[in-house]
């Protein structure tokens, strides 16, 4: 599907009554923020359609029908306009596949140790952990966030991937790939120190807690500035907040889950958290001027 742009309009303007409108007509759509505007993308299709429709309805109107192509209507991005209109996710989800790959979802430690958030080496049965301290002195700065890209079997890698590439384009749509950079590298700093102080040294990884933090940073953020990307069907931040709950209980891992990075899950929320309330009060200000 080819997308185009038929609305730049100021932070200011509010589109959320159009966009409800888009929504019950079924006509794809997403909305980003570019050079502070709102710009809306529908596929090119219907392009003069929708625009003709903001200018008769701008507030959205329940009862109005637009005579839209059929197979418009139905139309879903393709996964290649997905990816080209994600690039940073699908980027960070490559480094993930690569490292899962090289390192056999962590069944090979010597090229494991390399992403770890300690070194360490094999003595007969035993690991021997370099201290951190140790590690930043010779240089490798770049432990504090590749735990991230570490994953034990095909479903921890599958279904943190799944949720990264929901969460990440989201965050994408909004705040543009650099931001999602930063983000997610900022996530995995913290929850994985967060995970290596109140958990010792030891061998974790895996994106969960960065997860944690974007979910919090689109919940926070929607809830002061409200908009249609980053508004999560309720379900999936039951369902997710549910499962942190049941981690930190520790029946998952009773019931043969093996071992999970609680703390990095909490650090990664708290933090997400509050970049979102960081975020979302800036764009509601900038809203409000």
């Amino acid at each position: 599907m080819s997308a185009v742009a038929v609305l730049r309009l100021p932070l200011s303007v509010d589109l959320s009554g159009f966009v409800k409108l888009l929504q019950r007509m079924q006509v794809p759509h997403r909305v980003s923020e570019e050079a502070g505007q709102q710009v809306l993308w529908v596929p090119h299709a219907v392009s003069e359609d929708v625009r003709a429709l903001y200018e008769r309805f701008p507030a959205g109107d329940p009862d109005q029908q637009l005579d839209l192509p059929p197979s418009a209507k139905s139309q879903r991005p393709g996964f290649v306009a997905q990816l080209r209109a994600s690039p940073m996710t699908a980027f960070v989800l490559l480094l993930t596949l690569i490292v899962g790959a090289i390192t056999l979802l962590g069944a090979n430690l010597d090229t494991m140790r390399w992403f770890t958030f300690l070194q360490f080496r094999i003595v007969g049965e035993y690991i021997h952990f370099t201290p951190l301290a140790d590690s930043l002195a010779a240089g490798q700065w770049w432990r504090l966030v590749t735990p991230m890209l570490i994953h034990f079997g095909f479903l921890h890698v599958a279904m943190n991937g799944m949720w990264y590439w929901e969460l990440g384009r989201r965050i994408e749509a909004r705040q543009g790939g650099i931001n999602l950079l930063g983000l997610t590298l900022l996530f995995s700093l913290v929850s994985n120190y967060a995970q290596y102080y109140y958990g010792g040294p030891g061998l974790f990884g895996g994106l969960s807690g960065v997860l944690y933090g974007l979910l919090g940073h689109c919940w926070i953020y929607q809830w002061l500035a409200p908009n249609p990307t980053y508004r999560l069907p309720r379900g999936v931040l039951v369902m997710m907040l549910v499962w942190l709950v049941l981690c930190l209980s520790g029946l998952i891992s009773l019931i043969g889950f093996g071992e999970i990075a609680n703390a990095a899950h909490v650090g990664g929320l708290l933090v997400g958290c509050a970049t979102g309330l960081l975020g979302g009060l800036y764009s509601r200000r900038k809203t409000a001027l």
